[in-house]
């Protein structure tokens, strides 16, 4: 894998909003005196949370804050895909291209992104969107599937994937989830077909554990 660089355009400062600053000032207590860089990984998610990447600026406020050398802060937030290391839409489309999504149309729902969107890493005039190829996002019985922002949309095709990324460009809620209606959440389609024994869940299976199918207790000897 190459190289993960900061962008190289970067803002003048980074500066906690008031809310976050209380957050960080509580998570700094759980730790013991001298073991606060142990925090650097919760203090990234939060800066990303709050700006949606993570700038130098915001490596260096956080390398001070956890009295550490910036550089440490830095191998960590370049070391960690899930750290953005330059600005990204609103709406951070990651988009599965590992066999199972590829196998199951991967390759059509990124030619929606290149034609919604545009190149990767290119975000819309909305400032809404934008998106990445990524590796397994573990939801491969759901392919094709994209993860936007901290929700899995899945069972894609090609017209629900471009209708939710028009939605998304305006600024319209989508509810996150399967977008396949025979399915229940990763269930497999249809009506269930296996573990369907009322007995499983009675609590007579269970009594019966053990015991052959009539037989008699053996006279003590």
């Amino acid at each position: 894998m190459a190289a993960r660089k900061p962008s190289r355009q970067q803002p003048d400062s980074f500066q906690w909003t008031e809310e976050n600053l209380k957050w960080c000032e509580g998570q700094i207590a759980k730790y013991p005196a001298g073991r606060q860089a142990s925090a650097v990984i919760p203090f990234l998610w939060q800066a990303q949370k709050q700006e949606g990447w993570i700038s130098i600026p915001a490596m260096e406020a956080i390398a001070h804050q956890l009295d550490m050398p910036y550089i440490r802060v830095y191998e960590v937030a370049t070391f960690y895909t899930m750290f953005n290391l330059a600005p990204v839409g609103k709406y951070f489309v990651q988009l599965c291209g590992t066999t199972p999504c590829m196998l199951r149309g991967a390759e059509d729902l990124k030619d929606v992104c290149r034609k919604v969107i545009g190149p990767e890493n290119k975000i819309t005039e909305s400032g809404n969107l934008s998106w990445l190829e990524v590796e397994c996002l573990g939801a491969c019985c759901n392919a094709p599937m994209v993860q936007i922002n901290d929700y899995y949309y899945e069972d894609l095709t090609t017209e629900k994937f471009e209708e939710i990324l028009l939605k998304l460009d305006k600024d319209e809620y989508v509810e996150p989830g399967t977008f396949n209606p025979g399915r229940h959440t990763s269930d497999p389609e249809g009506d269930n077909t296996s573990l369907t024994d009322p007995a499983l869940y009675d609590g007579s299976a269970a009594q019966s554990v053990g015991k052959l199918p009539n037989s008699e207790p053996k006279p003590a000897e």
